[in-house]
């Protein structure tokens, strides 16, 4: 709607991942390079935590984008599973042919199929997103996954990604086990003040703008203040801002026009989950084009 306005060939704030806007800060940059270790080095167990919004699943689809060819990902996001269920979904992502009635059978093929690969130098991944909604039944069954292995290396390599409370989840007694397998860990944090001015700037760059910044460094010091850094809620607030903008035939965003644009979002600074964030709703009354 706006995109003429500003001079964009592409919206620069959508919330998907698009991988043509990959943006990095420090801690995004630590996570990927430790997560890209665990694999390549067989460690067995690694998991990335972090807040709603703050970027987990760009941060895994980059992940995927650097694997070579020989590694098989099954990329698993829905935690409400039961047990077969689960393998099921993991030998379709796999591409593991044949049914399978029982664990035991899933097992036995998985075992074949994991070795097999193995002695061909192919490695294999298993991603579990939203692990901290997993049960306690499926992650003792994930736990024992590990135990896939051959005398010198483990036969696959499985990544738990969560909001923080999975780090509280596996501090249970009945989860030492698989807690203590876990190698490597990364906490993603948001972005700092520096970061969001460099997201915001190199988004709408890659949208094709030119021109002077479009977000004047009072309006940055906003959408850093009420966001706290966290990516999804910059795009909220970015994208909303930009439309109010556009209704008031503005060039350049002002602090004031951000500030508008953030209680309208009800975004005050605090760590509101990012499902309160509603961009399509809050629009419906700048569509009046209001000066």
């Amino acid at each position: 709607m706006y995109l003429e306005h500003y001079g964009l060939r592409k919206a620069p704030f959508e919330m998907t991942p698009d991988p043509a806007f990959l943006y990095l800060g420090e801690s995004h940059r630590e996570g990927l390079a430790t997560l890209v270790y665990a694999i390549q080095s067989g460690k067995g167990f690694a998991m990335l935590t972090g807040e709603v919004g703050t970027g987990k699943t760009t941060l895994l689809n980059a992940l995927l984008g650097r694997l070579d060819a020989k590694t098989a990902a099954a990329y698993v996001f829905n935690p409400k599973l039961d047990t077969l269920d689960f393998f099921k979904i993991l030998f379709e992502e796999l591409e593991i042919g044949g049914g399978c009635a029982t664990k035991a059978d899933y097992l036995l093929s998985l075992n074949r199929f994991l070795i097999d690969r193995h002695e061909k130098d192919e490695p294999t991944l298993l991603i579990l997103d939203e692990a901290q909604n997993l049960s306690t039944e499926l992650l003792e069954e994930i736990r024992l996954l590990s135990n896939l292995e051959t005398a010198s290396s483990k036969l696959i390599q499985i990544v738990l990604v969560g909001q923080p409370e999975l780090a509280e989840i596996l501090s249970r007694p009945e989860l030492r086990q698989l807690r203590q397998r876990i190698s490597l860990r990364h906490n993603l944090r948001p972005f700092d003040r520096a970061e969001t001015a460099d997201y915001i700037a190199q988004r709408l760059v890659r949208a094709g703008y030119v021109g002077p910044p479009l977000f004047r460094a009072n309006a940055l010091r906003v959408v850093f203040d009420r966001t706290r850094g966290i990516p999804r809620l910059i795009n909220a607030l970015c994208d909303s801002s930009l439309l109010l903008g556009y209704s008031r035939y503005r060039s350049m965003l002002e602090a004031a026009l951000v500030r508008e644009a953030a209680d309208d979002l009800m975004l005050d600074g605090g760590a509101a989950p990012a499902a309160e964030v509603c961009p399509a709703s809050s629009k419906r009354r700048w569509f009046g084009l209001r000066r």
